[in-house]
C-alpha cells in the first residue's frame, strides 16, 4: 500500500436485540473472513432479554456496550458514540460476512478520497431458490436503477461510512423507527460526498424477516419508504413491528 493513501481504522458494529440465536455466527464469520483488518468490533445489545451478550463475548476481542433505549437507529447512534475507528461499518447480526468483503470496503475508501459511505445488498442465503431469483431481479431490475436516478442508496445492514461525516451529519436521526433510515443516512451523507452502493458488495443475511412479512410486502414497505426519504425527507411508514 502507497504511503499516499489513508490508512484508515475501521470499526465493524453490529446492532442487536435478543439475537442470541444469530449473533455468535455472525462474529464467527466477521472474525474469520476480516482476516485481523478491524480495528475494534461492538457489539451494540439493544435492551435485550436473553443470552446475546454471553454469546457475543465468547469469541475475542469483542465489546459489547448497551443501548437502554429500545430501536434500532438509538443503537446505531450508541454504535458512532461508542467507535473509535475512522470509518464504521454497520452489519446485521444475522448477517454472514464474505470473504473479500472488508478488502473491497478498504479498496474503496483509500482509492476514492471523495467517498463517505459504501453499501451493497443482501443476498438471503436461507430461502427458497426461487425466491433468491425474485430478490435478485428487484436488485438488478428496481433497487440499481433507482440508485442511478437518485445518487445515493444505502442498505442497513451492509454499509460503512466515515465517521467525519456522521459528526457533521450530528449523528443518526434517533427520531425514525425503522423503515427508511438506511435512505436517511444516505441522503444526509450525499450532502459531504459521494455515496456508493456496488451490486457485487453483497452482504449474506437471514431471510427470517422475508419470510415472515412476505416477498412482496416487504418490497412494498421498503419501496415506499424510500421514495418517501427521497421526496419528502421523512419515512412514510411510522410504526415497526418485529418480524422474526
Amino acid at each position: 500500500m502507497k504511503n499516499s493513501k489513508p490508512n484508515y481504522k475501521i470499526s465493524l458494529i453490529i446492532c442487536a436485540y435478543n439475537e442470541e440465536k444469530y449473533i455468535g455466527e455472525c462474529l464467527d464469520y466477521a472474525i474469520k473472513n476480516s482476516k485481523g483488518k478491524l480495528f475494534e468490533i461492538i457489539v451494540v445489545d439493544n435492551v435485550s432479554t436473553d443470552n446475546t451478550k454471553a454469546e457475543a463475548l465468547k469469541r475475542p476481542n469483542v465489546r459489547v456496550v448497551r443501548e437502554e433505549k429500545k430501536g434500532l437507529v438509538r443503537a446505531r447512534e450508541r454504535g458512532f458514540i461508542e467507535a473509535k475507528g475512522d470509518i464504521l461499518a454497520y452489519i446485521d447480526a444475522d448477517t454472514r460476512m464474505p470473504e473479500g468483503w472488508i478488502d473491497r470496503l478498504i479498496d474503496e475508501f483509500e482509492n476514492n478520497p471523495n467517498h463517505v459511505c459504501v453499501s451493497g445488498p443482501y443476498i438471503y442465503h436461507d430461502i427458497p431458490k426461487h425466491k433468491q431469483f425474485l430478490v435478485k431481479i428487484y436488485w438488478h431490475i428496481i433497487a440499481v436503477p433507482m440508485y442511478w436516478m437518485v445518487g445515493y442508496m444505502a442498505v442497513g445492514g451492509n454499509f460503512a461510512i466515515k465517521k467525519e461525516t456522521l459528526i457533521k451529519m450530528d449523528g443518526f436521526d434517533t427520531s425514525i423507527e425503522f423503515y427508511g433510515e438506511d435512505t436517511n443516512i444516505a441522503r444526509r451523507a450525499s450532502k459531504f460526498g459521494k455515496v456508493k452502493f456496488i451490486p457485487s458488495h453483497y452482504m449474506y443475511s437471514s431471510g427470517r424477516r422475508l419470510t415472515n412479512q412476505g416477498l412482496l410486502t416487504m418490497f412494498k414497505e421498503y419501496g415506499l419508504n424510500f421514495l418517501s426519504e427521497v421526496l419528502l425527507h421523512k419515512p412514510v411508514t411510522n410504526k415497526y413491528k418485529d418480524f422474526r
